[in-house]
């Protein structure tokens, strides 16, 4: 993954002045070969923060250290004020945990009550205004603490990845697809960049790179990964020379930002001018942590970026496109064991999938564009999407979106992909999410997003959700169990 951030993580310990900082030094050096044991690097920060003067030395050396994610450990009970100025001061996410008591032993000298300091913890922060990540349940042993930080790590790769972002766009939304518009001010509320484009500036630079040196070299990448699935292999060349294109944009454009994901019309006018479908492209540069979503479908790649940082996998965005037929699941009953007919459903797109997240993979042309661009001819500008199943598996369904006013909101469901053949064509797979329907109706319908999901090849929903309430995203919905009802959903049915 070449578009991510690196988290480097760096813990400070602190200690209210009317208790051993011996206590908080001790614990703290616990927590860092806990982490050390489950292979999570960090950097210990030497000096305890009592007072404003150790913030500014503790600073100088998360600094000096390169750190960009800290975490605040409370060995003992901690001071409220210089704490929380640490946070407020460390230009980064930070992350605020504490030390539960270690033995029946010894609650004379050595009991810290980091318990009851949490609580001061969080009361300054609130007056401060700031939004650190704490845990579900923030007080804990070494070993629980290096598990917290774990989490952190993924969290923080998230919250900086976006305040580093840029989402460039080529084209206007297609007609029919008003769902992918896409609000500019949102964006910079989470700190993201946007440029966009039109088309024409696309072609352009695409008509530039014909003939371009460097593209035997991608050419020969491609049929190493395609393997024998390269159906078709005249298409290549012209793949190679518009991957060339995007990724000498993205060093051309990246300006004051560090990352880059895409989203770009794709069709029709798309397959007539260009003589291809960028679809296998697409796939490519997700694979390297730089998705590019269809349809200009901005919030898409907004939600496949953040995925990526979330898993350091690659994502994938899917239409949630159709039902599963009866006959179908009733041929499979022993696959579809614990799932209803309704929470099931077909992911699908046209070929955008990195073949790392797939079953079996070809080279192939885009049905739909083919009968609409070229119905009586063999597959020509049609040509050059990956196709096949989708990899069976654990997955997260995510997507953050605006509103009509601009707010923003998100959905995160945890489901699978079942070992059944779709039968259907694209890149698909059949999706089972726990009650499915009641989601579709009173979350994706009733809160008006759009046809597009990204997909995470994990349950990440935890990383998630807690990077989303760091980003300041209140509104966030989950395919929720029959015994809790969504808004509006009728009692009485």
């Amino acid at each position: 993954m070449v578009n991510i951030p690196k988290v480097k993580l760096g813990i400070v310990a602190v200690s209210r002045d009317c208790f051993p900082a011996e206590l908080s030094k001790e614990r703290r050096t616990k927590v860092v070969k806990a982490c050390e044991l489950q292979n999570i690097q960090i950097v210990e920060v030497k000096t305890i923060v009592e007072n404003e003067a150790n913030v500014l030395k503790a600073l100088d050396e998360l600094k000096n250290a390169d750190v960009n994610a800290l975490i605040i450990y409370l060995g003992n009970f901690g001071p409220e004020g210089p704490e929380t100025l640490l946070a407020k001061k460390f230009d980064g996410p930070s992350m605020f945990v504490a030390a539960s008591e270690e033995t029946e032993n010894d609650l004379i000298d050595r009991r810290g009550d980091a318990y009851c300091g949490m609580l001061n913890a969080s009361y300054n922060l609130g007056l401060r205004k700031l939004n650190p990540y704490i845990p579900e349940y923030p007080v804990g042993t070494s070993d629980e603490i290096a598990e917290m930080i774990r989490d952190f790590e993924n969290i923080a790769r998230v919250v900086i990845g976006l305040s580093k972002l840029k989402i460039i766009g080529f084209g206007p939304r297609p007609q029919d697809f008003l769902a992918c518009n896409a609000p500019i001010k949102p964006l910079y509320d989470l700190g993201v960049e946007i440029m966009e484009n039109s088309e024409l500036d696309l072609f352009e630079s695409f008509q530039q790179h014909k003939d371009d040196s460097r593209i035997p070299s991608i050419v020969k990448e491609m049929e190493q990964e395609l393997g024998d699935g390269n159906g078709y292999p005249g298409i290549l060349p012209a793949l190679a020379q518009y991957e060339l294109t995007l990724k000498d944009w993205v060093e051309n454009n990246k300006g004051a930002s560090e990352y880059i994901v895409f989203a770009n019309k794709c069709w029709p006018a798309f397959q007539r001018q260009f003589g291809f479908v960028p679809c296998y492209v697409n796939s490519r540069l997700a694979s390297i942590g730089m998705p590019v979503a269809c349809e200009t479908d901005i919030y898409g790649a907004l939600s496949e970026y953040i995925i990526t940082c979330a898993t350091k996998l690659p994502a994938t965005i899917l239409d949630i496109n159709n039902t599963v037929p009866k006959n179908m699941y009733e041929n499979n009953k022993d696959k579809f064991s614990g799932y209803k007919l309704n929470d099931l459903f077909m992911g699908f797109h046209c070929g955008n999938t990195p073949s790392s997240c797939m079953k079996n993979f070809e080279m192939k042309y885009q049905l739909i564009m083919h009968r609409l661009l070229e119905p009586s001819k063999e597959p020509d500008i049609s040509r050059g999407t990956i196709e096949g199943v989708i990899r069976p598996g654990d997955i997260t369904l995510f997507r953050i979106q605006r509103t009509a006013d601009c707010s923003l909101r998100c959905y995160i469901a945890s489901g699978e992909i079942i070992d059944v053949d779709p039968k259907s064509f694209g890149g698909i797979g059949v999706f089972a999410i726990k009650e499915m329907a009641r989601f579709y109706r009173y979350v994706l319908i009733a809160k008006r997003y759009p046809h597009h999901g990204g997909v995470a090849f994990k349950h990440a929903g935890k990383v998630l959700f807690e990077a989303m309430k760091m980003l300041g995203v209140r509104d966030i919905d989950f395919n929720q169990p029959p015994e809790m009802l969504y808004k509006d959903e009728n009692p009485f049915k």
